[in-house]
């Protein structure tokens, strides 16, 4: 098995190893040059690579397809503590295209500037660990009804997840979607406020419901992309 690591290129094409990785490689995995892993660029490109000194050189491109056959956006309303960084780590690996972290009406955490740089390390290790072509992106923290403008156009399907609501599953809208992007919006504890609920609707979301239980904030939006990515694989196996 070869290891995985993201990383950046110089203008040369010659493969930069940060000294976090230069350690990880030499002290945690004994790798020394002549090593192969497998490097990432985080956007799609994979390579096999050899390491060399503290740098490493590309010896062959990899086409690798890991990645679900939608764009999946989750709008996650930050929930108290570091549960976060939990979300981040399971919907990194559920496949998640971005992560949109919202603060709403009723969420209590407020996120400092180091926040994003540990939730971004998260996914990229997240994305190495579960062998994604991709590292999700994470957007800098803004108000819900701000986020909302951003995420609606006609090829967008958007869903925001209500909790003892009389509408429709997410499941079964999802079974019969249309639109190769899908935005899906979860709320923090106590979920979103009414207002934010017919602000959403009023944008173009759509009121689902993660079934009759009430799902802790951590846990909705796990649910919600493991159903979306069941369905998108099985609708592409289909197809």
């Amino acid at each position: 098995m070869l290891y995985r690591l993201v990383v950046k290129q110089d203008s040369n094409g010659q493969i930069v190893l940060t000294p976090e990785q230069q350690h990880y490689l030499k002290k945690v995995l004994r790798m020394g040059s002549g090593d192969r892993f497998i490097a990432l660029d985080g956007r799609g490109k994979s390579w096999i690579a050899r390491i060399k000194g503290t740098s490493a050189e590309i010896v062959e491109p990899l086409n690798l397809s890991t990645e679900l056959p939608i764009t999946a956006t989750l709008v996650i309303a930050l929930p108290k503590g570091n549960a976060f960084d939990e979300v981040v780590r399971c919907t990194t690996e559920l496949g998640v295209t971005t992560i949109v972290p919202v603060i709403s009406d009723r969420t209590i955490i407020k996120p400092s500037p180091h926040k994003l740089e540990r939730w971004r390390r998260i996914a990229t290790e997240a994305a190495e660990q579960s062998e994604r072509q991709i590292v999700p992106n994470i957007t800098e923290p803004v108000k819900f009804v701000t986020a909302l403008a951003d995420l609606v156009n006609l090829e967008t399907d958007c869903y925001i997840c209500v909790a003892r609501s009389d509408g429709k599953s997410l499941f079964d809208c999802l079974q019969n979607k249309q639109a190769r992007n899908t935005v899906i919006a979860t709320g923090p504890e106590g979920g979103f406020s009414p207002k934010e609920i017919e602000t959403a609707k009023a944008a173009g979301f759509q009121a689902v419901s993660l079934g009759r239980r009430i799902l802790r904030a951590v846990t909705a939006p796990i649910a919600a992309l493991s159903l979306l990515a069941a369905i998108a694989q099985t609708n592409n196996q289909n197809s």
